[in-house]
């Protein structure tokens, strides 16, 4: 048999609370592009859902029974690196946030957020980016400088003008395309310029990489 061809979305829902769960999933599936293909009820089974699916993205829950969503993100991240994974969830603590970006997720939305607004998240993150709700990513930021400034100073990998000027970019959330846009170059070269700047910071995750280049004072917002 060949190779499948995914049509659509294919997407794994990780989420502890069944009513929560059924609705999450009839949200995805009322839109043409998404296929949720399976879920979970705790940590554990996340795991072993998405390695017998494979899908593009995770959805998942910070709050599960036995290990966290943090920890569920770090597993899946390390050996599933191409799977992204989109925090949702009521917790609004920029601590969590920050724990969620580190372990590898792309995006943090908080449950209420409308359909609409989480259809855009999911596909924002395929195309590369970042999502973080907009009221919360001030918090994130201002508690991303505080831990900076508890960190003891590491080598600062020498990243040259133009891959400065990208990763700040992307640090504020904007896309290939519109990093490009702002920076007049195209958006293979932005990919190009990410490629060097994750050889260089040792890393495989545009978060991690701000996380990195920020806790260095490679780039400041």
């Amino acid at each position: 048999m060949g190779e499948k061809v995914k049509d659509v979305i294919e997407v794994v829902v990780v989420e502890d609370d069944p009513r929560t769960m059924k609705n999450m999933v009839r949200l995805l599936n009322g839109y043409d592009d998404f296929q949720v293909v399976g879920s979970a009820l705790s940590g554990e089974a996340a795991l072993e859902t998405v390695a017998a699916w494979m899908p593009q993205v995770v959805v998942l829950d910070l709050e599960l029974p036995g290990i966290d969503g943090i920890q569920v993100t770090s597993k899946l991240k390390a050996v599933h690196p191409e799977i992204e994974i989109l925090i949702l969830t009521s917790f609004e603590d920029e601590v969590k946030v920050y724990q969620a970006m580190q372990a590898g997720a792309s995006g943090y939305l908080v449950k209420r957020m409308a359909p609409q607004k989480i259809r855009e998240a999911i596909h924002e993150v395929l195309k590369g980016g970042t999502v973080i709700e907009p009221r919360l990513a001030k918090r994130f930021w201002n508690y991303f400088q505080s831990v900076k400034g508890r960190k003891p100073a590491q080598a600062k990998p020498l990243l040259s003008d133009v891959e400065r000027d990208v990763l700040h970019m992307i640090a504020r959330g904007l896309t290939n395309q519109e990093a490009g846009s702002v920076l007049d170059i195209e958006r293979r070269t932005v990919r190009t310029h990410l490629t060097h700047i994750y050889r260089k910071l040792g890393t495989n995750s545009r978060s991690e990489a701000v996380v990195i280049a920020l806790r260095n004072g490679l780039i400041s917002l």
